[in-house]
C-alpha cells in the first residue's frame, strides 16, 4: 500500500507527496500529459525531442545535469506515445534542487540555436542508429502504419521520417513547448523521507509563479475497427525470418486491460508459457517468440513476435501460432495455469515498491489515468480475473480479419 497526500497548485500544478522514512534519498517525478499521439501528423518526433531538449539548459541555469551531479542526484527521462516523464532522484537534504532544476526548465527553456542543433542531431543518430540501421530496427516503422490507418498510434515516438525533426524550425519547437509543457498538463510526485507541508512550500516557492497554460482537449480520431486481415512482406538484410502480427485490443484504462495482461503471460512469460513449451521447445519452430499489449491509453495492440529457426517456412510458423490462439480461444485455461501468471505479476508489483522512484512513477501514471489510488489496487484487479474472462478476450481479439500481419524475411 503507497500511502500519499495530494494538493493542486493555483496554476494547475498537480502534486502528489508519498513519505517513506526507511531511504535518505528523494525521487522527484514529473509527467507531462504529451506523447507522440498529441503531435502534427506533418510534424513527428516532437515529444521525442523535448525528451532531450529540456536537459539542454534553461534562463537561469545553462547545464542542467551540472548542479545536480554536485548536489548528489542522477537523472533520467523517457517518451512514449501517450506521455513523457522526467525523473531524478537526490540525498533529501539537497532537496530544494530538484525544485529549482524543475521549476527553470518548465517555467522557460532557454532554445538556443545551438541547443536545439545538437539535439536535432542526437535524435537523428538516435534514429539512424536504433531504427535504420539496426537488425529489424524498423519494424514498429512498418507495423504501426499497417495496424493503424486514422489514429495518431500510426507513428513511432521517434517520428514518422527523420526529416520531420531535421527539418523543424525554431517558431515550432516553441509553439510544442508553450502548447504542452505547462504546469496544468503536468504531474509532480516527490517520494522520500518528506512531509507534506515542506513539499507545498517548495511547490509553491518554486512552481507558484509560473501561469499556467491553455487547457489542451484531445480530439483524436478513435481508430475504426478493422475488418479485414492486413498483410505486409519485406526483405531485409537480418539474420533469420521473423514475423509480428499485430491485433486490436483494450486501451490500458479499460477494465479488461488486467485480462488482456494474464493473457500475453499465459502465452508468453517465462519457460512454462505455452509459445515456449509447444513452439519453441517441443516443435522448435521459433528461436524466440514473444506476446505482449501494448498498454496505450488509447485502444492498443496485442503483439506476437517471433524469430523462426532455421529451415522453418513462414507459413508453417504462423499457422502454429494461430493454432495456440484457437486453442485457448476454445478452452478455458485451468484455474493452476491462471494462478501461476498472477503471481508472478502480484511479485513483480509488490518488488515494484521497493524503490522510491518506482513508486514515484506508478503514483504519476495512476492519477493520469484518473486517480493515484489506483497504483494501490492493482494486484486486486489482476487477482479479480478468471478463466472465463481470459476466454472471452481471446474470442475477441484472436480474429486475423483483427490483425495485421507483419512478415519480415531475411535476404537469401
Amino acid at each position: 500500500m503507497i500511502n500519499f497526500e495530494r494538493f493542486v497548485l493555483a496554476n494547475g500544478l498537480k502534486v502528489i507527496v508519498h513519505k517513506d522514512t526507511s531511504t535518505p534519498i528523494v525521487a522527484v517525478n514529473i509527467l507531462y500529459n504529451v506523447g507522440a499521439r498529441d503531435e502534427d501528423p506533418e510534424r513527428t518526433g516532437f515529444a521525442h525531442l523535448f525528451e532531450h531538449l529540456m536537459f539542454g539548459g534553461s534562463k537561469n541555469i545553462p547545464l542542467y545535469d551540472e548542479p545536480l551531479q554536485i548536489a548528489g542526484g542522477e537523472n533520467n527521462a523517457f517518451t512514449n506515445s501517450d506521455i513523457t516523464n522526467y525523473y531524478l532522484t537526490l540525498p533529501k537534504q539537497n532537496i530544494e534542487t530538484a525544485f529549482w532544476l524543475e521549476s527553470d526548465r518548465m517555467a522557460g527553456l532557454a532554445f538556443s540555436k545551438k541547443s536545439l542543433d545538437v539535439q536535432r542531431n542526437v535524435v537523428s543518430e538516435e534514429f539512424k542508429q536504433s531504427y535504420l540501421n539496426q537488425p529489424y530496427g524498423d519494424v514498429y516503422l512498418l507495423l504501426k502504419p499497417l495496424a493503424y490507418k486514422v489514429h495518431p498510434y500510426q507513428w513511432n515516438t521517434i517520428g514518422k521520417v527523420l526529416s520531420h525533426i531535421q527539418t523543424a524550425s525554431m517558431a515550432e519547437v516553441k509553439a510544442f513547448f508553450k502548447k504542452f509543457y505547462c504546469p496544468n498538463n503536468a504531474i509532480m510526485v516527490v517520494a522520500g523521507d518528506v512531509n507534506t507541508n515542506e513539499i507545498k512550500k517548495l511547490s509553491e516557492k518554486w512552481f507558484g509563479p509560473i501561469p499556467k497554460g491553455r487547457i489542451n482537449n484531445r480530439k483524436l480520431s478513435p481508430e475504426p475497427v478493422q475488418t479485414k486481415a492486413r498483410k505486409k512482406t519485406v526483405v531485409r538484410n537480418v539474420p533469420s525470418d521473423a514475423i509480428y502480427k499485430a491485433y486490436h485490443c483494450t486501451s490500458r484504462l479499460d477494465k479488461e486491460y488486467y485480462t488482456v495482461d494474464l493473457l500475453s503471460d499465459i502465452l508468453s512469460n517465462g519457460k512454462s508459457s505455452r509459445f515456449f513449451q509447444q513452439l519453441l521447445m517441443k516443435k522448435k519452430l521459433f528461436s524466440e517468440i514473444n506476446a505482449y499489449q501494448s498498454g496505450d491509453l488509447d485502444k492498443g495492440l496485442f503483439i506476437i513476435s517471433g524469430k523462426l529457426s532455421d529451415g522453418v517456412e513462414m507459413e508453417k510458423a504462423e499457422n502454429a501460432i494461430i493454432n495456440e490462439l484457437e486453442k485457448i480461444k476454445k478452452d478455458l485455461v485451468k484455474e493452476v495455469e491462471l494462478k501461476k501468471v498472477k503471481n508472478k505479476i502480484e511479485s513483480t508489483l509488490i518488488f515494484s515498491e521497493i524503490s522510491v522512484l518506482n513508486k514515484a512513477m506508478n503514483l504519476a501514471f495512476a492519477e493520469l489515468m484518473g486517480d493515484a489510488q489506483m497504483a494501490n489496487t492493482e494486484i486486486d484487479r489482476y487477482n479479480a480475473v478468471n478463466p472465463k474472462m481470459i476466454q472471452q478476450q481471446a474470442i475477441d481479439i484472436f480474429k486475423e480479419s483483427n490483425c495485421s500481419t507483419l512478415y519480415y524475411k531475411a535476404k537469401k
